[in-house]
């Protein structure tokens, strides 16, 4: 069964901010990152954000003992406009008894099937990942 769409409202409050609503959140997106986060920033968070949901709900369908977990995402940058996301770095820190390999697997499920954040970007975008483990 398909999702449904996506709905945004955004809303001009001042210079390059916005106020946003989106199903039942709201947020601030502000080209300056003064306010909230700029565009770019939301897309790198977005797709940190969605990798690390799969990433944690596979571990615990696998059943293992995940005690705690972190992402850590640098995006580099194109350097003349526009200044699209050329790559990213992703690193996962989990905490508990958690195998490598179902980490692994499960890393590889998020990128390779799951997370719609990074099939929604342009296929030239270098994507790293790493992890660590902490019992």
């Amino acid at each position: 069964m398909a999702k449904p769409p996506v709905l945004a409202s955004l809303t001009w409050t001042d210079s390059r901010r916005f106020d946003v609503t989106s199903a039942r959140i709201s947020t601030v997106v502000d080209g300056d990152s003064n306010a909230g986060a700029s565009p770019v920033q939301m897309l790198v968070i977005a797709l940190a954000g969605c990798m690390a949901a799969d990433v944690v709900d596979i571990v615990r369908k696998g059943r293992h003992a995940l005690t705690g977990f972190r992402a850590e995402i640098t995006a580099e940058r194109a350097p003349e406009p526009p200044t699209r996301v050329i790559s990213a770095s992703l690193r996962f820190h989990v905490e508990g008894d958690v195998p490598p390999t179902a980490v692994e697997r499960a890393i590889a499920l998020s990128r390779d099937k799951y997370c719609s954040v990074w099939h929604s970007l342009r296929p030239d975008i270098q994507l790293t990942t790493a992890f660590d483990i902490t019992p």
